[in-house]
């Protein structure tokens, strides 16, 4: 059988696309593969984004805020987000949602399969356990090593969350903690980031943006000391335990795509690379492909904006040159900006005059440099 499409990987990127085509009519006679080894019934993460207005997962949502609290530069920041909510989702809530729309849909076929090879001919020949066939697929494996991806600009994202329950009520769950940079890791771009889901509960993690991870008893102690020096809480439970690194790289990732073959998810460059944030980047993303196939597009259009990536460029050599400047930049920018402004730059969503209207609160020197530099090498490159 030749499969219209497969789908490799069910992550964020690979469930998103297969949803965005069984809830297009276009799709109804398409057959559609999805391989993924994992069974998908535990929690393994939780993906958290800012939108406006109800959104499709908001009767899955673990909790939602409209309130943002910064503290960074001696300053401590309360942020309505106006129009926007800023939401968290937890994994296996959406793996659930998934594979009951995905029951539905006859059409759609996930097997349990782990991909070892894929070759493209007339068509593209996927080898798992057994062999498939698909006249496109969409592969949401990260198969670049770290050394070649360490050697575009950039940083990591590498975190370490505990879930606790506490024995009194201290969280207020109408607000949550986008940075907390009141306890750093020496001088390194690191803060805490808490999301309360009620008065008992919360989610605190410590976060890097930096070059390398650090032992996991580091983020222990530093959760720990957060949790009593800021929370002041002395009795409190572990209930789940959150760890993960975020590639936050420039790296041409597109480049590997071909006409048959589409990288997507992190694999794709769909994680936000100056910020982290993937899942709604990942939704937009599927929405745009949906597009091009029904409109015989190149697939690839549309995915990538070249301006916005000499931002996330620039931010991202200022943040690996000087990562002790982390806090300073990150505190300029939710001080100086209203926070609608940066969620919609963050989106890609923002006018050239909006953006250079942001980029004009940083670091002027700093940042022109680093501008001129990524502007340089992709001259010499091309």
């Amino acid at each position: 059988m030749v499969y219209d499409y497969a789908i490799i990987g069910a992550g964020a990127a690979g469930l998103q696309l297969a949803l965005a085509m069984t809830e297009d009519a276009f799709f109804a006679d398409k057959n559609i593969l999805i391989l993924e080894p994992d069974s998908k019934v535990v929690n393994d993460k939780t993906w958290s984004f800012w939108e406006k207005g109800r959104g499709k997962y908001d009767d899955i949502l673990f909790a939602a805020w409209d309130t943002a609290l910064f503290y960074g530069g001696g300053k401590q920041l309360e942020l309505p987000l106006g129009e926007y909510q800023y939401k968290t989702l937890r994994a296996i809530d959406f793996y659930n949602y998934a594979k009951g729309q995905f029951q539905k849909n006859s059409n759609i076929t996930w097997i349990s399969e782990e991909v070892v090879d894929i070759k493209e001919g007339d068509y593209v020949n996927i080898s798992a356990q057994n062999q498939y066939t698909a006249q496109y697929v969409f592969d949401s494996r990260l198969t670049i090593s770290l050394e070649a991806l360490q050697r575009s600009n950039g940083v990591l994202q590498h975190f370490l969350g505990w879930e606790i329950k506490a024995m009194a009520e201290v969280f207020d769950p109408n607000s949550f903690t986008m940075m907390d940079y009141r306890l750093k890791y020496g001088e390194t771009a690191s803060f805490t980031y808490v999301l309360p889901s009620s008065k008992t509960k919360a989610l605190v993690e410590f976060t890097f943006f930096s070059p390398d991870p650090v032992e996991k008893e580091e983020y222990e102690q530093m959760l720990g000391r957060y949790i009593a020096e800021h929370l002041q809480v002395d009795k409190y439970s572990i209930e789940a335990v959150e760890q993960g690194v975020i590639p936050m790289f420039d790296y041409p990732f597109h480049s590997h795509s071909t006409d048959r073959i589409i990288k997507i998810g992190t694999a794709g460059g769909w994680v936000k690379a100056s910020s982290g944030y993937s899942f709604k980047s990942s939704g937009n993303k599927c929405k745009r492909l949906v597009e091009n196939i029904k409109k015989k597009k190149p697939l690839t259009t549309g995915l990538y904006s070249k301006r916005h990536a000499l931002y996330d460029s620039t931010f991202l050599k200022v943040l690996e040159k000087e990562n002790h400047l982390g806090e300073d930049i990150f505190t300029i920018m939710y001080s100086e900006n209203d926070i609608e402004t940066v969620f919609a730059f963050l989106d890609e969503e923002t006018s050239f005059l909006q953006e250079v209207g942001l980029m004009n609160t940083l670091p002027k020197a700093k940042f022109g440099k680093a501008m001129a530099s990524v502007v340089l090498s992709l001259g010499r490159s091309a």
